[in-house]
């Protein structure tokens, strides 16, 4: 393994590889997957770049960090999301096939609904009129394709067949390590605003800077209370993992998709059996407000008898399979579950990016697009990622 890519997988500093010119860089606050990505755009952008994180890139306390993410494109009638899916795809694409372990499994997405509601109906109109593909499936072909799954009282379901599982950790280590191989800087630093419009502060020395990216993920509220305190709500998310029985093959990613189930009112969502690690599975539930720093990343006994209940329900052949794994990570969204893309609404030269938790993880490379352009050519992303639209109140609408 190259001697950077060590580095920075075990979360020290990491020297760049090119010697670098004196002019101030652009500094990127957060090495999780909407910093980085940000990172590598500006660079592509012929912008001298430092990346900057505190514990590391997808850290065991950050929203990036965790073995899986979903990558889909169905999402109803906000077709902004759906093209930005694709487009986000393709990047992912091309990193996975040049690292050395996967980063992208392709095992497809299933989305299953116990009657025809606008959620689904808008994704099919989405679909059909950005030519995109969207398998449709009754009750019968839904039992037939995935006899694993218990689909009682579910009228259809939606696939999308090339789309699938993105390894969160890896795939943002993977790509802090390309960035580095390509002449940017990465480095391990506690990061502060400065009263200086054009300065950071790194373990309390001052850094010049052009411009400041801050991509702080859940710790977005705490380096910017005043604006964001109100706007930016951290919440708590579980996810647990069930060791599949021994010689099955029906949870295996080749024979089970990605998935959500929109019954009762209550989503749950899963992936098969990943790299061996387990079936995965969990609530896309907003718990109690968390804090990154001090909260306790224990499963609750309360949100363990929820996941079991609905693993008896749906996935039977698992009712009885222990759980294998559990973690505790956190959300950070928006009040309605739109992207913050922006500059700070007082200080030149500074930028606040994040709102990312719950669907944003696949968006990546385009988010990062978004905000290498609005940095580097001031070309303003769409009106709904702006702070403005932001309000005090959770209200997620974007699913």
């Amino acid at each position: 393994m190259h001697s950077t890519r060590r580095t920075i997988l075990a979360g020290a500093a990491a020297l760049p590889l090119v010697a670098c010119s004196q002019a101030s860089p652009i500094i990127v606050v957060g090495a999780g997957v909407f910093g980085a990505w940000t990172a590598v755009h500006l660079q592509r952008l012929g912008k001298r770049v430092l990346l900057v994180d505190q514990m590391g890139p997808a850290n065991g306390r950050a929203s990036s960090g965790g073995e899986s993410r979903m990558t889909r494109g169905t999402y109803g009638r906000d077709d902004i999301y759906t093209r930005m899916a694709q487009a986000s795809l393709e990047e992912w694409k091309r990193l996975s096939e040049r690292a050395s372990l996967p980063l992208l499994h392709k095992h497809g997405v299933l989305f299953f609904f116990e009657q025809m509601v606008d959620y689904a109906r808008q994704s099919i109109e989405v679909h059909q009129r950005l030519n995109l593909p969207l398998q449709q499936l009754d009750n019968t072909a839904l039992r037939q394709r995935w006899p694993q799954i218990n689909f009682d009282g579910v009228e259809f379901g939606l696939f999308e067949a090339e789309f699938g599982a993105l390894m969160a950790r890896r795939a943002v280590q993977e790509l802090v390590v390309r960035f580095v191989a390509d002449g940017g800087e990465y480095r391990l630093a506690h990061a502060e605003p400065s009263a200086n419009a054009n300065e950071v502060i790194l373990d309390g020395v001052p850094e010049s800077a052009e411009a400041i990216v801050y991509a702080c993920g859940p710790w977005l509220p705490k380096v910017f209370p005043n604006i964001l305190g109100e706007r930016i709500f951290v919440t708590r998310q579980e996810i647990a993992f069930i060791a599949p029985p021994d010689g099955d093959e029906s949870f295996e990613p080749a024979a089970l998709p990605g998935w959500a189930d929109f019954n009762g009112g209550d989503l749950y969502y899963g992936f098969p059996n990943l790299e061996s690690r387990g079936f995965k599975i969990a609530r896309d539930h907003h718990g109690a407000a968390f804090d990154p720093d001090t909260g306790d990343r224990r499963m609750s006994d309360e949100g363990a008898t929820l996941l079991r209940a609905f693993v008896e329900r749906r996935f039977p052949a698992l009712a009885q399979r222990p759980f294998s794994e559990f973690r505790v990570c956190q959300y950070e969204n928006s009040s309605n579950g739109d992207f913050l893309i922006d500059r700070h609404p007082t200080q030149a030269n500074t930028y606040l990016l994040g709102g990312g938790s719950g669907h944003g993880f696949k968006h990546g490379p385009e988010v990062g697009r978004m905000m290498a352009e609005l940095v580097a050519n001031s070309t303003a992303p769409d009106a709904r990622f702006s702070l403005a639209s932001k309000a005090s109140v959770q209200a997620r609408t974007v699913l």
